[in-house]
């Protein structure tokens, strides 16, 4: 493979991990740190082995049938599609408002800004959805790239100063993961839940690549796409790692504890970094955490639009022959205001929106898992692109440890 052709295909993956790293890195991650130590690390590591498969899945359709996997799941039949459906639009009022509502208490730190969570939400969208509307996908392309680097290299720089400081926890102020305590469980389901994303997000990826495709005219082999995306997922478990690192190395053990409140936990997270680096580095942290939060509030408006309308094409007879241009503007207006009504209600808890929209992702888990499987090993896909024997026992065998581990989570809540 040419510098050339890779360049062509790298994109997607980054787009992937911009989308990744957002609320399942910078608070969930920080917050297993602070709360439980590196007692978590084995199980984010475990979280990102188990779904691997079904976001790789996403790249390897769409380089194989130049489609999105919305495409594929219509040829295993339209129930598929149906299932779908009722998945996202279960789930995407909270993810949306989630990563908003995180985003907003960022942008709240950062500027100093004296409004509700509420209207800062609200400004956050109203400007998303203009560069939506004015943009293109080359151009949120090369954003969502410089805006990993940047975070990237801070936490880089943090881990490394926060080790140079050493682990050195009052034990008196530690209260261990207790496996029958019910609040552990609870969290440890939210965790994994966007651990390192939602399911969902193979979705969106595989409408990137086709948006890529069409932008540069290429269809990258099989090996270019995957390097793409293996390149995004590996960062993002190296980030996630580097996320909880941090919240161990300088939180755990103090009997410091992060706030409900959007804006109090976003300094609470900023000053992590500063205590280790310096202060002279706030305003960069700052502005490097917000970014992020901010790529991942975009791209998962911009893809749920878009997703959105080929799903509605599918379902509803002669949508798609009458060429409706508003159905990605109509799905755009209906998040955002779904969104900002889940927000107004959890302003003030935002660690508890967090968990309802993680928990949520974790349950609706083993249906996307099976949808994508089914998708990727049907007779449509060429021998080549299909997946060998190994990664197809590896993705059955995930899917029977997420629905074991769902049902395990419904009974236990609810029984």
């Amino acid at each position: 493979m040419s510098k050339r052709q890779f360049l062509k295909a790298l994109g997607p993956g980054l787009m992937w991990a911009g989308t990744a790293v957002g609320v399942s890195h910078l608070v969930q991650s920080t917050r297993a740190g602070a709360n439980y130590g590196f007692y978590f690390l084995g199980i984010l590591v475990l979280a990102n082995v188990i779904k691997y498969p079904f976001f790789e899945f996403a790249p390897r359709y769409a380089a194989a049938t130049g489609q999105h996997l919305i495409d594929g799941y219509n040829r295993i039949g339209k129930w598929a599609v149906w299932l779908y459906a009722i998945l996202t639009f279960a789930t995407m009022f909270t993810i949306q408002a989630a990563v908003t509502i995180v985003t907003a208490g960022l942008l709240k730190n950062l500027l100093h800004i004296d409004l509700s969570t509420t209207a800062v939400s609200m400004i956050l969208l109203a400007g998303i959805m203009l560069i939506l509307l004015a943009g293109k996908f080359s151009t949120l392309d090369k954003l969502v790239k410089f805006i990993v680097l940047l975070l990237s290299l801070s936490v880089i720089v943090a881990v490394i100063s926060a080790f140079g400081h050493g682990f050195h926890p009052d034990y008196a102020k530690v209260r261990p993961f207790e496996w029958t305590n019910a609040l552990d469980i609870a969290f440890l389901i939210a965790f994994i839940g966007w651990m390192p994303a939602p399911i969902d997000v193979a979705v969106w990826h595989s409408y990137w690549s086709v948006e890529k495709q069409r932008d540069t005219g290429y269809r990258p082999a099989l090996r270019e796409a995957l390097l793409d995306f293996n390149i995004g997922y590996v960062g993002t478990v190296l980030l996630a790692i580097g996320f909880l690192s941090l919240g161990a190395l300088v939180m755990y053990g103090t009997g410091a504890h992060f706030a409900q409140n959007g804006a109090k936990f976003a300094g609470q997270l900023v000053r992590l970094f500063t205590k280790t680096i310096g202060s002279w580095a706030y305003p960069v942290i700052s502005i490097a955490a917000f970014t992020t939060m901010f790529s991942t509030t975009l791209t998962c408006l911009d893809a749920y639009s878009k997703v959105l309308k080929p799903t509605t094409e599918y379902l509803v007879p002669g949508w798609r022959t009458a060429k409706r241009g508003w159905t990605v503007w109509a799905w755009l207006f209906l998040v955002v205001t779904g969104a900002l009504l889940l927000i107004d209600v959890f302003a003030s808890r935002m660690k508890v929106m967090v968990d309802i929209a993680t928990t949520l992702s974790f349950v609706t888990a083993p249906f996307l898992a099976f949808l994508n499987y089914k998708a990727v090993t049907s007779k449509e896909i060429p021998g080549e692109y299909r997946p060998g024997k190994w990664m197809r026992l590896y993705a059955v065998t995930g899917i029977v440890f997420l629905t074991l581990f769902s049902l395990f989570y419904v009974l236990w809540r609810f029984a």
